[in-house]
């Protein structure tokens, strides 16, 4: 079954599948489809492998990934099936198993033409598909003919729809100085050197634009990258966010899953900066898990999961809440879709200085109604905070 798994490998990971049947069941008892056909569709941008059971009188579809149509694959050749066929854009394949199990593969010249999924993908994204883009070649999201990988797509829309959101800041930014960008908990940084060949490539901007993160390793990789690609006011350093003090000012503050209150010492840093725009996924958000309460709500309270997402909802607003009472036009923002991750709120930030005292009146309110005595963001916010909410 060796041959027939690096065959697999081979046809579905390199997306060469055109069509594919198994079939001649080894025992009618084994199951009550006679055969499976298989073929690559394309939901929602992405790729799978779609297979299709045929019953006597009905037929069941069921949508894979590339690495789950493997393994089913090897198993209903290996279990069920003496016999599979495998049209590819290269060559067909038939596949034949004996009653011992010996496995012969025969392969011939290809006879079906591939089935273009491109036409459904097609969207005027900032950064185009099938046009090569270096910082994506050079972290394997596209091929050096700027063809997307399958398995990569998903991450190549995230880019872009941030990169959709940051558009709409930069009339904020004032392109006749550089800018400072900080990108907190940068990870491997594919969002970040999308701001960069955005901001600096497409844009024109000048820029100083730094990512940090705790992992070392990821650091190390990431300043690699930037040599490479000759970014060279793009710099990773290893650290946290409460330590950073490089810059004494800030225009731009990205903060992607900053795992629980880390995403208020984010913000914080932000405000002391008087941050222009400040882009901010949170993750994590366990501090009000355990401090909430409002009797009224206990139908939602007494179930954990509900009570759990009803904490991160609460915990987002109060930042947004608070943003704008120090001056900050906030919006709350799709980042990708649900079902992708749950953790897909971004809070947009815009300086405006504008203040309104209904806001404060919200948040006195608001924290009275959920029993918050002095939430993190509050506390670490610090004196500035306080006084607007003492007046």
């Amino acid at each position: 079954m060796e041959d027939i798994n690096k065959l697999l490998n081979e046809v579905i990971n390199e997306e060469k599948l055109i069509y594919g049947v198994m079939s001649k069941l080894k025992s009618k008892k084994d199951s009550t489809y006679k055969k499976v056909t298989i073929k690559p569709v394309l939901i929602k941008d992405e790729v799978k492998i779609q297979f299709t059971y045929h019953y006597e009188k009905k037929v069941i579809h069921e949508n894979l990934s590339f690495e789950d149509t493997i393994d089913k694959t090897n198993s209903l050749l290996g279990d069920y099936f003496r016999q599979g066929v495998l049209f590819t854009k290269d060559a067909d394949y038939q596949i034949l198993i004996s009653k011992k199990g010996k496995v012969k593969i025969l392969k011939k010249k290809p006879t079906r033409k591939k089935v273009n999924l491109e036409h459904n993908r097609k969207k005027n994204y900032i950064i185009p598909e099938n046009e090569p883009c270096p910082f994506l070649i050079r972290l394997g999201v596209m091929n050096e003919k700027g063809r997307v990988y399958s398995k990569k797509y998903k991450k190549f829309r995230q880019i872009n729809r941030f990169l959709e959101i940051v558009s709409d800041t930069i009339s904020s930014l004032d392109k006749r100085n550089k800018l400072n960008i900080i990108d907190f908990g940068c990870g491997k940084s594919y969002l970040t050197f999308a701001l960069y060949y955005y901001l600096v490539d497409i844009l024109g901007f000048e820029v100083n634009i730094v990512g940090l993160d705790l992992k070392k390793d990821v650091i190390d990789f990431c300043n690699n990258v930037a040599s490479d690609l000759n970014y060279n006011n793009l710099k990773f350093i290893h650290g946290n966010i409460k330590d950073f003090n490089d810059f004494d000012k800030v225009d731009m503050v990205v903060s992607l899953h900053a795992c629980d209150t880390a995403t208020d010492d984010a913000l914080k840093k932000a405000v002391n900066w008087n941050a222009k725009v400040i882009l901010a996924v949170p993750c994590c958000q366990h501090e009000l898990f355990n401090k909430i309460h409002n009797p009224t709500m206990n139908p939602m309270e007494k179930h954990g999961i509900i009570k759990e997402r009803l904490s991160t909802l609460i915990t987002d607003s109060l930042r947004a809440n608070i943003l704008e009472i120090l001056g900050y036009s906030v919006q709350m923002l799709e980042f990708i879709d649900m079902e992708h991750t749950p953790k897909n709120i971004l809070i947009r930030a815009i300086k405006t200085g504008n203040e309104d005292s209904k806001v404060i009146d919200e948040y006195l309110k608001f924290k009275k109604f959920w029993n918050l005595k002095e939430p993190y963001i509050e506390k670490v916010m610090g004196k500035k905070l306080k006084e607007k909410l003492e007046r």
